[in-house]
């Protein structure tokens, strides 16, 4: 057996994907529980155990190294039984379930004083009517469990869309429905930090990120139009949130920003889409720190390596794509500058293909560039 460091990852997504990269550089050992062979980190991970992550005998597979994640979805009681047969869960599921359970997240926040939105348990259409009633429609209307990339969140206007809604969804078990105050925000931003179990932590620029359709679809680091004050506050979130609830690994805060006061909208605690471009433009990305972290090593440097960098994510459109190596090169020859990253994913609309990124200092000239690049790939421009 090898005497590397190990760690297994449960999920086999594009996240798990760009670890793998990090994990051969540090010398470390890492296997991935993946759904399916041709999973995206699947592709290029040596070390593949093809199973599912709500299957307890797929988990233990993962014996005997650091248990990390691709995904929150693991059922919490199986993360519990891991750990008490001496297996190194991190972040723990204490911690982890913040993640997973939105009912349970709001809970946390508010009693650690964190600004949050105005929120309340709704066991049906007339809790989200007395709720609206108070704080005017439209409402947000969210599952506690099972969502990510805006599914499991809607905007309801009403109390007969609220009725229609929770008597047709079919929550993920253990959910509950939330019931949120509408915020017209001006900006969302993430503050990422990465924390070990020792407690040293390191804190990203605070990022803004753009969303289509509750989508990530760019990412601009650090966050224009910022004060340093609003900047400070957030990244002072986000490390007290993760010492508070001891969470081990990445950890990314996503937030409002609400004229001049921050709200705390969502937890991720695994390396995030809001991070991606940390890859090429800071001294040590996230998935780099997630590893470090987890194996409870010193972490690296956060800090930018120039004045900006700005992601932008390559989503599967409604029509045609263009092969995605044949834009490869394409963009790639107009503009050596850039990196492109593919997930190795079958196209189909609205999936997350890859993302690219350039760093610089004329932030106009990189988002006009990014985004040039990024809808090459996705065919809506074809020059």
């Amino acid at each position: 057996m090898s005497a590397n460091p190990r760690v297994g990852i449960v999920g086999g997504g594009q996240l798990a994907r760009m670890t793998a990269g990090p994990a051969a550089a540090l010398g470390i050992d890492l296997t991935v529980l993946a759904a399916d062979p041709g999973d995206s980190a699947a592709q290029v991970v040596r070390n593949v155990l093809v199973g599912s992550h709500d299957d307890l005998t797929a988990l233990e597979g993962l014996s005997g190294s650091v248990i990390t994640f691709d995904h929150e979805q693991v059922p919490p009681e199986f993360l519990v039984a891991l750990q008490a047969r001496g297996e190194v869960v991190r972040p723990g599921p204490d911690a982890l379930i913040y993640a997973q359970d939105k009912a349970r997240m709001r809970q946390a926040l508010a009693q650690l004083g964190a600004p949050v939105p105005d929120w309340a348990i709704a066991q049906g259409a007339q809790d989200v009517a007395r709720f609206a009633q108070e704080h005017s429609w439209p409402v947000v209307l969210k599952a506690s469990r099972g969502g990510y990339d805006g599914r499991g969140v809607w905007v309801v206007e009403s109390i007969e869309q609220a009725d229609e809604l929770i008597g047709n969804a079919v929550l993920a078990p253990g959910a509950v429905w939330l019931v949120e105050q509408f915020l017209p925000f001006g900006a969302e931003i993430a503050a990422q930090v990465a924390r070990s179990p020792h407690g040293q932590a390191v804190a990203y620029p605070v990022v803004e990120t753009v969303q289509d359709q509750g989508m990530c679809a760019r990412v601009i680091a650090p966050a224009p139009g910022l004060s340093d004050d609003q900047a400070v506050e957030a990244t002072r979130l986000a490390l007290m949130i993760a010492r508070e609830l001891d969470v081990v690994g990445m950890l990314a805060v996503e937030m409002f920003v609400v004229d001049d006061r921050l709200v705390v909208n969502e937890l991720a605690m695994r390396p995030h889409n809001s991070g991606h471009w940390s890859i090429e433009g800071a001294v040590t990305s996230q998935f780099e720190n997630h590893l470090r972290a987890v194996l409870d090593w010193p972490l690296g440097d956060p800090r930018l390596i120039a004045p900006h960098a700005v992601m932008v994510n390559i989503i599967g459109p409604d029509g045609p794509i263009p092969p995605l190596h044949e834009a490869y090169r394409h963009v790639l020859a107009r503009d050596p500058q850039l990196h492109v990253h593919l997930y190795g994913k079958q196209t189909r609309p609205r999936r997350k293909l890859g993302h690219v990124t350039v760093v610089g200092d004329d932030l106009d000239d990189l988002l006009s560039r990014a985004q040039h690049a990024a809808d090459y790939m996705m065919g809506i421009v074809d020059e």
